[in-house]
């Protein structure tokens, strides 16, 4: 492969990977889609009994196979510029394979971000728990709060 084909081969593959990684899908109770916008919401007052740290993962635990497919095509792009003749095939198949297990696990940082699970107590005494993303907006036992709902999201918010 000629070195100007393995250059926009490896730009293609870095940019795919790229914008994989900046699909965002937020649980946030900062964070509105379009079609949320502007929609009436229940809103319900209660006071906060627990709050956890909990982890949520975009890609519920299962990796697209993008990161794997990217790194180790990079990988092996890089492998091969280093070795010469038959040693290019074989650095070519250690760099893909080594850049698979780092787009692999890459992709799954991307994924995960730092969520709380808070639970609360309904003014009506129902109880409820909630996991959303974890925020600047600090949740504490005893704190009262707004549970915002509309079409199966609810939001916490003080």
């Amino acid at each position: 492969m000629k070195t100007s084909a393995r250059v926009v081969l490896a730009t293609l593959l870095i940019g795919s990977v790229t914008m994989t990684g900046c699909a965002y899908n937020s649980s946030s109770p900062d964070v509105y889609t379009a079609g949320q916008a502007q929609r009436e919401e229940t809103v319900r007052f209660g006071t906060v009994e627990s709050v956890r740290a909990v982890v949520i993962s975009s890609n519920e635990g299962q990796p697209s196979g993008l990161g794997a497919l990217g790194g180790g095509a990079l990988g092996a792009v890089a492998g091969s510029a280093i070795g010469g003749g038959k040693g290019s095939i074989a650095t070519a198949i250690i760099g893909g394979i080594a850049g698979a297990v780092a787009g692999n696990a890459v992709e799954n940082g991307v994924a995960k971000r730092s969520g709380v699970e808070i639970t609360v107590r309904l003014d009506n005494g129902d109880l409820r728990a909630i996991t959303q993303a974890a925020t600047g907006e600090v949740f504490q036992a005893g704190d009262r709060v707004r549970l915002l709902s509309s079409a199966g999201v609810t939001r916490v918010t003080h």
